[in-house]
């Protein structure tokens, strides 16, 4: 008995860090918003949830070589947005351009690169709710 317990407790405190590391991020995620100046071209932080996937050029996003520059290339923040009624479906939308990666001061492509991942990091706790809800609504 203890060990189901003990493999309870342990769930919960998983739990309860990621909701404590989500609330943080959202935080941060939100101050990255202001400091880049994306509510500039996205008035409502909330509104940023809407768009399919934000990603970003100039910069690596792969985990061994996260914030390499890809010399010769623009540090931009890319959102994709979808609207299923258009004749094309997706739509690249420029949300922050910064210039040449290699002119870019590395405390800024530092903050690009963290808001990239912060706002990932949300979104998959969203997808993560979505799908949730579709499971429960199979099974009433």
């Amino acid at each position: 008995m203890s060990s189901a317990l003990d493999r309870l407790k342990n769930l919960t405190n998983k739990i309860s860090s990621y909701e404590m590391a989500r609330k943080e991020n959202l935080k941060i995620l939100e101050a990255l918003y202001h400091e880049l100046s994306i509510d500039t071209k996205v008035g409502e932080f909330n509104q940023l949830f809407e768009f399919k996937a934000i990603n970003l050029s100039g910069a690596s996003l792969l985990h061994e070589s996260l914030g390499e520059i890809k010399e010769g290339k623009y540090l931009q923040v890319l959102a994709i947005s979808y609207d299923k009624e258009a004749a094309v479906k997706s739509k690249n939308i420029s949300l922050a351009y910064f210039g040449r990666v290699e002119s870019v001061d590395e405390s800024l492509k530092n903050a690009v690169v963290e808001f990239i991942i912060r706002y990932r990091f949300e979104k998959s706790f969203m997808t993560l709710e979505h799908y949730n809800d579709m499971l429960g609504s199979l099974n009433p």
